[in-house]
């Protein structure tokens, strides 16, 4: 699976923003999908994920209330919907899938495929 991560920019705190990883491959429903983000100076971070129908959602609690994960299989692309943005969600957002057994994992380790990122970048 090549995963093609899109949608990052420059926007106000406070504004919007919709992330898209594409992905190749026919087997694309049988991922579950995560967002990662690695801001500058710190560790690669779970942000959120989705089992392979959609039907099960995870957030870590900073995104929690502000950030949507959401997939189209007919369309092999997972988007995150970042609204109410804030500085602190400035970093490179990393899409991933995985095999993994488990109905949901923030382990980046069980982690099969990473798409190249996309730059977000929160003004005050």
């Amino acid at each position: 699976v090549q995963l093609q991560a899109s949608g990052g920019g420059l926007v106000q705190a406070g504004g919007s923003l919709r992330l898209s990883c594409a992905a190749s491959g026919r087997t694309f429903s049988s991922y579950g999908m995560g967002w990662f983000r690695q801001a500058p100076g710190k560790e690669r971070e779970f942000v959120t994920a989705v089992n392979w129908n959609g039907g099960v959602t995870y957030y870590a609690d900073f995104v929690k209330g502000r950030f949507i994960i959401s997939r189209d299989n007919a369309k092999n692309t997972v988007y995150l919907q970042m609204n109410e943005l804030k500085p602190e969600d400035t970093a490179v957002y990393y899409c991933a899938a995985t095999h993994s057994t488990m109905v949901i994992t923030t382990t980046q380790d069980d982690y099969d495929y990473w798409g190249q990122g996309t730059l977000v970048t929160v003004s005050s």
